[in-house]
């Protein structure tokens, strides 16, 4: 199996780049979805750079499969951005209303903080 983890860090940065394009646009819902994905592909990124297929969306069981310990705070990260692979997507993710009117700045702007924290640790893993 060739080490594509690079193409797959490559894609969550641009995936980083695109959550920051949606809450520049006002779409923060997508911004939160956008997030998420990011820190998804950087951790499969590393997984595929320690030899490990990874599968799933869940950040905090992406984390916690890898083979070196991860600090509680990263882990915390993860858990927040965690809450938003679904509902931020699906008009049956809450009780009553679509997805956006959920979903502001506050929340976007700390997915891209969570996210960006998440990348910033795979790229020193990688490094």
């Amino acid at each position: 199996m060739s080490d594509r983890s690079g193409d797959w860090f490559l894609q969550a940065k641009r995936n980083l780049e695109q959550a920051l394009a949606s809450r520049d646009e006002g779409r923060d819902e997508w911004a939160c979805f956008a997030a998420h994905q990011a820190a998804e592909l950087a951790l499969k990124a590393l997984h595929l750079a320690c030899g490990q297929e990874a599968w799933g969306h869940v950040l905090t069981r992406l984390l916690a499969d890898l083979p070196q310990p991860v600090e509680p705070a990263l882990r915390e990260r993860a858990r927040v951005l965690d809450n938003y692979y679904v509902p931020t997507r699906y008009p049956n993710g809450h009780a009553a209303g679509p997805p956006f009117e959920h979903y502001g700045p506050l929340q976007s702007r700390e997915a891209i903080a969570h996210a960006r924290a998440i990348i910033d640790y795979v790229d020193t893993a990688l490094a």
